[in-house]
């Protein structure tokens, strides 16, 4: 009960999503998600799929039951001597006199022309392999591995998504810190309007300065405007991924800490090379399966059975048993057998290479991206500086034309400088962030 009420205090709680953290949406999307959760499916397949190749080595138990109705002279013997109730009499005997001396050439009409008779046969067999050349458990290796594949894709959909999710916070408080820029910005050409229709009044500036003023406060609402709709989207994107409504989160910081990752720690833990080694070892399996046809194989067999005229009629005194076993061995088929496994083997040194060249593959991009991440590093430095750098230029030169020292042309170009840059140090952010976002997902992590 107690566990209950936490599930619906827990179900409340998600569906109001009010102020929702990052570690909150990520526990979310584990559970909610309905990617992640056919992932989840495919992976509980593939171990059925492995329990029922598994269940095989345990053999099977069948219980048969036959029900026959005939007046054929083959089938109404064979019911009768498998109830155990032949006699003589169904050989003809009823017809022997002892006086006639060609009784050898007379047919019996018991025998040949018999009357119709019911036969209900009910059969347990049990059959078991006891030998299958290696090949049985070849087949659980190979099923046992693609559980683990499956396993190691619902990780990758989990990372996936959970990439998806990361990055759309990310995308938000890099929206959150422009909005908050260009409505400082805002207020700068608010207080500039101000003062210019106060300089108008005196004469100290023209009407065609206001309408410059104007004209950019529009421009820099436009801005807003389509930040705000980007928002809208990405809480649209939020709901989707967690599979309900969320209207309001908790932003984290714009940029994300570089993670302090060794290109071998990425390799070896990266789930791409995991699936790639399994793989591997799946065409192992292939190999040695192959070199199961040269070998014999034997099963076993017994069975326990009643017939009679009626459904278990007499079943005690009818009953009878067999028992028994099978080997089985291809001596010769025209060179298949060779041919597959030269192909096995092929396909396996082919996977070999294949593993290589991902692994070269995978540190060849894990330098590109450290790469155009310290470029990023360097840009955004750099543009912070200059948006440092613009805001003073813009205030020294709002103070210029309140001196009539510059005109508004001046002012308002400076203003978009301004601009400039705080979308550029927006953009900078967001692809240093995607590729750090990158760097993650080849290590397959969730910092």
């Amino acid at each position: 009960m107690k566990r209950l009420l936490l599930l619906v205090s827990f179900s409340l709680l998600l569906n109001a999503s009010e102020n929702l953290s990052l570690h909150q949406a990520l526990e979310i999307l584990k559970t909610q998600n309905l990617e992640i959760e056919s992932a989840k499916i495919d992976e509980s397949i593939a171990k059925e799929d492995e329990k029922s190749v598994s269940g095989i080595e345990y053999g099977t138990l069948n219980f048969i039951q036959d029900f026959a109705h005939s007046n054929d002279a083959g089938n109404v013997f064979g019911f009768t001597l498998s109830s155990r109730e032949a006699s003589f009499g169904n050989f003809g005997f009823s017809e022997f006199d002892g006086t006639n001396p060609n009784i050898l050439n007379v047919q019996p009409k018991d025998l040949n022309y018999p009357d119709d008779r019911s036969y209900f046969q009910s059969k347990l067999k049990y059959e078991v392999p006891l030998f299958t050349g290696f090949a049985l458990s070849n087949y659980k290796d190979i099923m046992s591995s693609m559980r683990r594949i499956k396993g190691l894709e619902k990780e990758q959909v989990i990372n996936a998504k959970s990439y998806e999710l990361r990055k759309s916070y990310y995308d938000m408080a890099l929206l959150d810190d422009s909005i908050y820029n260009l409505n400082t910005i805002i207020e700068n050409i608010n207080t500039l309007e101000d003062m210019t229709k106060s300089m108008i009044e005196v004469g100290y500036a023209k009407h065609i300065d206001l309408l410059e003023v104007k004209a950019k406060k529009g421009n820099v609402k436009r801005l807003l405007l389509q930040m705000n709709a980007n928002k809208k989207l990405l809480y649209h994107y939020v709901s989707f991924l967690l599979n309900q409504k969320v209207t309001a989160i908790v932003t984290p910081s714009s940029e994300i800490e570089m993670p302090i990752l060794s290109d071998e720690e990425i390799l070896k833990n990266n789930l791409d090379m995991q699936k790639a080694s399994i793989a591997l070892e799946i065409r192992k399996d292939m190999l040695e399966l192959s070199n199961a046809a040269y070998y014999p194989t034997l099963g076993a067999f017994g069975e326990l059975s009643t017939a009679d005229d009626s459904f278990l009629g007499d079943a005690d005194d009818h009953k009878a048993y067999t028992v028994g076993a099978r080997l089985t061995w291809n001596i010769f088929n025209g060179g298949v057998d060779s041919a597959k496994i030269e192909k096995s083997k092929l396909e396996h040194i082919k996977m070999k290479s294949q593993l290589e060249l991902a692994r070269k593959g995978i540190a060849l991009k894990l330098a590109k991206i450290r790469t155009e991440i310290i470029s990023a590093d360097e840009e955004i430095d750099s543009l912070k500086k200059e948006l440092e750098f613009a805001e003073a230029i813009y205030k020294n030169y709002e103070g210029r034309y309140k001196e009539k020292l510059s005109s508004m042309s001046d002012v308002i170009i400076k203003q978009s400088a301004q601009i400039e840059k705080v979308l550029q140090l927006q953009i900078a952010k967001n692809r240093r962030n995607a590729k750090i976002f990158q760097l993650e997902k080849l290590a397959n992590g969730e910092k």
